[in-house]
């Protein structure tokens, strides 16, 4: 499973496009948790600490310099649940559904409907009545 993973994460085709949308919205989580939570904290910083939690504030009396590592990992666990189930709900069965269909094992077409089946029969009477 992790190895079919790696495989669609490094190919590309139309699905994975659509997939990847999905998870770039939710990588740009990610993405924003870092700079909102780490990077700006660290530049407003001149000193200090204050732990808070997962985090902890650069310059005590100042709560713009807090760095929440807790938002960024609940950010990166996030956007792994969205890629995990993106990939084993669409991914895999469309995996599975191309594999059948180079194998020739397609599902066997349904009988026809009853619409169908009268306008073959009227094809028909009409080959005959020319012949």
């Amino acid at each position: 499973m992790i190895q079919g993973f790696k495989n669609f994460i490094m190919r590309g085709n139309v699905v994975d496009l659509a997939v990847a949308v999905a998870i770039g919205a939710a990588f740009t989580a990610v993405v924003t948790a870092f700079s909102n939570n780490v990077i700006n904290p660290l530049i407003a910083a001149v000193g200090g600490s204050n732990v808070n939690g997962l985090g902890f504030r650069i310059i005590s009396s100042n709560p713009k310099t807090t760095v929440d590592i807790g938002a960024v990992i609940t950010a990166i666990i996030n956007f792994l649940l969205v890629a995990v189930v993106v990939y084993f709900l669409v991914v895999v069965p469309m995996n599975l559904l191309a594999e059948r269909r180079r194998r020739g094992e397609e599902p066997e077409p349904t009988a026809p409907a009853e619409d169908i089946v009268l306008l073959q029969e009227i094809r028909d009477l009409l080959r005959q009545r020319t012949i």
